[in-house]
């Protein structure tokens, strides 16, 4: 099949990090034999029209200096930032129609799969009109709770977008739900994957002997850190407690602030972002894996929480709070343990746990690696995305 991905930004450069496992998913894709491109749009007048071997068409919508609004930071954080920010979906979604009209007509597509549908579920539609290609649309969950807590009058858009598509699919079970309370169509379920590098060396234990604890993502409300530095002060001292969080982000200072407060500076690091080969050391050595998502003051959360999958890879114990995507990767008690959100006594309590008991620990280590390899394996998602795409065709 010859299919177009439409996405709000691709990476420009081999160090550019957007999407690594939608570049993977595309590369399997094409060793499948599907011919794969992406129509994307530019980022300050250029970003190129190639990467990793994947055809790249990029759309102009604004003056060089100004044509920001993706790529480096999410569109809704920078719509906040500025009235120029506000206007240029304007721009853009103009652009990106004229720009998948003009593509389309000129060549064949089998598929056009639309990723955030909020607003590209149009771009599919003139695909389809265009050049009579079958629409697949992948949610991601964020979208929706957008919409319904601060763009509400798009509601009607978004269900017309859900009844639109040959075939549509959430990231997770969450996801799905969300949907089905706006429209009641068919939904797949399809999470993204990572790249599951061979994990070869045993895991290092501390050599301090210390009790680590791994945290890796934005540090930003949604991720809950706050709560995960309140559980650490909570833990009893003999066990030697040591969280590393890898990442950056706004709430960086607050939460070094948090840290010295509760007296525990000297157990929390904050490592900022680093490097694969200091990630892959990070992973290693950590006793446990912990993810406190809550639910933030927009109403987003972890529409899947794939960061989790990549800790199982390391036959590291999981925690994550029980709500949004992180219940498909994490099953309480078999795959992983799960806390209720923003609640630092019973995460602290599930770290005491892992803790004091090493038999669960392992096991939890062990059946979180097996869970990830079958469900989550490239093998697998690869397999569902040929099915969705072969459902289209037959519509």
């Amino acid at each position: 099949m010859r299919i177009l991905h439409v996405v709000t930004a691709f990476p420009r450069t081999r160090d550019d990090v957007i999407s690594p496992w939608l570049v993977e998913m595309l590369k399997r894709l094409q060793a499948r034999g599907h011919v794969v491109e992406v129509l994307t749009s530019a980022y300050k007048g250029g970003g190129g029209n190639e990467f990793a071997g994947i055809p790249v068409h990029r759309f102009r919508y604004f003056f060089a200096r100004g044509e920001d609004l993706t790529h480096d930071e999410g569109v809704a954080d920078r719509m906040q930032r500025s009235l120029r920010h506000k206007i240029l979906p304007a721009f853009y979604v103009l652009a990106g129609l004229w720009a998948t009209w003009r593509l389309t007509r000129s060549r064949h597509y089998d598929i056009v799969h639309v990723h955030w549908p909020v607003p590209h579920a149009l771009f599919g539609w003139v695909a389809r009109v265009a050049g009579g290609a079958r629409v697949v649309s992948t949610w991601y969950g964020i979208e929706l709770r957008w919409v319904k807590s601060s763009l509400p009058f798009l509601k009607g858009f978004v269900r017309w977008a859900l009844r639109m598509a040959d075939q549509t699919v959430a990231i997770s079970s969450a996801t799905a739900r969300e949907m089905a309370s706006i429209a009641p169509v068919p939904v797949r379920v399809i999470p993204y994957s990572i790249g599951f590098p061979e994990i070869t060396a045993p895991r290092r234990p501390s050599p301090d002997g210390r009790f680590t604890i791994l945290f890796v993502g934005g540090l930003v409300e949604r991720k809950g850190v706050t709560h995960l530095v309140e559980a650490v002060r909570r833990l009893p001292p003999d066990i030697r407690a040591r969280l590393i969080a890898v990442g950056e982000g706004p709430d960086l200072a607050t939460l070094e602030a948090q840290a010295r407060a509760g007296g525990i500076a000297d157990r929390v690091e904050f490592r900022g972002q680093v490097p694969d080969a200091a990630l892959h050391e990070a992973y290693g050595s950590a006793d446990v894996f912990v993810l406190p998502a809550v639910m933030d003051e927009r109403g987003d959360t972890e529409g899947l929480g794939v960061v989790l999958v990549e800790a199982m890879n390391y036959r590291i114990p999981v925690i994550g709070s029980s709500l949004g995507g992180i219940t498909d990767i994490i099953l309480h008690e078999q795959s992983g343990l799960l806390v209720p959100a923003a609640d630092p006594a019973a995460l602290a309590a599930a770290l005491e746990r892992i803790a004091r008991e090493p038999g669960l620990a392992k096991r939890l280590g062990e059946a979180g690696y097996r869970f990830a390899q079958e469900h989550f394996g490239w093998p697998s998602i690869t397999a569902k995305w040929e099915e969705c795409y072969a459902a289209a065709m037959q519509k």
